[in-house]
């Protein structure tokens, strides 16, 4: 029966895209990123040289009234798919979405503070599993259903997953974990009536599991950021309430300023605190800080740099940072 389920549901979406093929148009637009990187001293930076890639593929199309769009994304030197997202537009129903790493609900408002380049968190060390320590996105971004809707100038962004939050193909993911829901809320200054104020929030929970003392870990976070003439202030705070046993709770404040000094050049500062606390650890905060600057020249960007942390990761006395110098190339 299962098999009988697979081939119907096989043959319907190949009739799906024999039927967008003809109204669809497909996009193709990619970059190439070279990059000189910088370690921590303590570490082994090899070549610090490196090249990417990036391909984006795009469609859109009408099925049964509705607007139907596919992207997806390769990078690394086209290691393989990296993101993907099928979408349909509902008009005023909303959109609704299944994603593959494009980015949805909570996640996508884990760090609203203004930068030129990347955020102040970018190429330090963390445990390698979960990016930087204090972004808040309890469904993730992978294996995720996702519904966006505006409601009097307020955008909602919402992300539910059952199971794990692993990427998976054709057939089950094997990756472990229960299931999560998130949403963010978001508004520029049509609602909050003070021109370049725009703020944010947002909330969700992770299950657990069922295990004595166990509970479901809370994600939220509130940002506002404020544009006047060339510059852009941003602060945001953010709290996950781990309800695993033995881990940490990370309570996250963090700001940043940008400033346009023309139409091609920009420049960025900030800082971002995390404090780790729990019932079986000292109370530890680490601080981080960072410097950005970017120049664009038509399809050219030349982007750097300087990220710095100390007690990383919440680990007393441990330091690290990084400094990356990147020019691409649109095409």
């Amino acid at each position: 029966m299962n098999n009988f389920k697979k081939v119907g549901l096989t043959a319907l979406a190949g009739s799906l895209a024999a039927i967008s093929a003809n109204a669809a148009e497909m996009t193709v637009s990619g970059a190439t990123l070279l990059t000189y990187t910088s370690e921590d001293p303590t570490e082994t930076t090899g070549n610090p040289f490196g090249m990417k890639t990036n391909l984006g593929f795009t469609a859109s199309g009408e099925v049964n009234g509705y607007t139907v769009s596919y992207m997806q994304t390769s990078k690394d030197q086209f290691a393989g798919m990296s993101s993907a997202r099928l979408s349909v537009d509902m008009g005023d129903l909303g959109t609704i979405a299944f994603d593959q790493g494009s980015g949805s609900g909570l996640a996508t408002i884990d760090d609203k503070t203004p930068t030129a380049a990347e955020e102040i968190w970018d190429g330090i060390d963390t445990d390698g599993t979960n990016g930087a320590y204090g972004l808040v996105g309890a469904a993730g971004n992978s294996g995720v259903f996702n519904y966006i809707k505006s409601f009097a100038g307020v955008n909602l962004n919402a992300a539910a997953r059952k199971g794990s939050g692993t990427k998976n193909g054709d057939g089950a993911s094997s990756g472990a974990g229960q299931g999560a829901w998130d949403f963010a809320l978001t508004a520029g200054d049509d609602v909050t009536q003070l021109a370049g104020l725009s703020v944010g929030a947002g909330y969700g929970k992770a299950a657990n599991g069922s295990s004595a003392g166990v509970k479901d870990t809370e994600h939220s976070t509130v940002f506002a950021n404020y544009s006047f003439g060339p510059a852009t202030f941003g602060v945001q705070a953010s709290r996950i309430d781990n309800g695993t046993l033995a881990a940490s709770d990370q309570a996250t404040r963090a700001f940043g300023i940008a400033f346009n000094v023309n139409d091609s050049l920009s420049v960025s500062y900030g800082e971002r605190e995390v404090e780790f606390s729990g019932t079986t650890s000292a109370t530890v905060e680490e601080e981080g800080e960072g410097i950005a600057v970017a120049y664009t020249m038509g399809s050219i960007k030349i982007a750097g740099n300087m990220n710095e942390v100390t007690h990383n990761d919440g680990t007393l006395n441990a330091k690290d940072e990084m400094t990356e110098i990147a020019v691409s190339f649109a095409f």
